[in-house]
């Protein structure tokens, strides 16, 4: 059963993000697709997809399509060890990461939320197992959320060098992205 959709605009290029939330026997699933304007100038078109637990803890993802010319096909998924390994190798440096991150997409903040919960006033430590999709790599990305109201969240990635103040909608996805995204009306 579908419980929240949103659709983006990305701010920094040309492209739009569009998604659903839904929920099934097992957990919760997230599921997208990203059409804009690659670093290099080039179009891109990529669908992903993560699922998680009842929780909110992140047991695999998925990113297919294209960028450009080149093809895209990328399965992450924690093994039974804990760990995660990108299309069947472990990736031990991400291997204490509870979520998923795409790089391309505003969606998977939604889950890191969502697990959080947090309350007014309070914050947490996020750090994901981020997938950088033109470097094609799972890195460890350390994160920060302070929920500021009830709608508002201080986000800190200082890696990526990017830190704004996000604004949530009503149904948890991030509904302004500073320099990024905004969800369309």
């Amino acid at each position: 059963m579908t419980t929240a959709s949103a659709l983006w605009r990305r701010l920094d290029t040309p492209g739009h993000d569009a998604c659903r939330l839904f929920q099934d026997s097992t957990g919760w699933r997230l599921e997208g697709k990203a059409v804009f304007r690659h670093d290099d100038g080039s179009p891109a078109a990529l669908e992903y997809g993560v699922a998680c637990d009842r929780r909110w803890h992140a047991s695999q993802g998925y990113v297919r399509g294209w960028l450009g010319v080149k093809p895209v096909e990328f399965a992450i998924a924690r093994t039974w060890e804990g760990m995660w390994a990108l299309n069947g190798a472990v990736v031990p440096e991400v291997g204490n990461c509870i979520d998923v991150d795409f790089g391309f997409t505003p969606a998977t903040n939604l889950i890191q939320l969502r697990r959080l919960a947090l309350e007014v006033g309070k914050a947490a430590d996020a750090p994901a197992a981020w997938f950088d999709v033109s470097e094609r790599t799972l890195v460890f990305l350390p994160q920060r959320y302070e929920r500021r109201s009830e709608s508002t969240y201080w986000y800190e990635s200082p890696n990526a060098g990017y830190e704004a103040l996000l604004e949530a909608a009503p149904n948890g996805f991030v509904r302004r992205y500073p320099g990024l995204w905004e969800m369309e009306p």
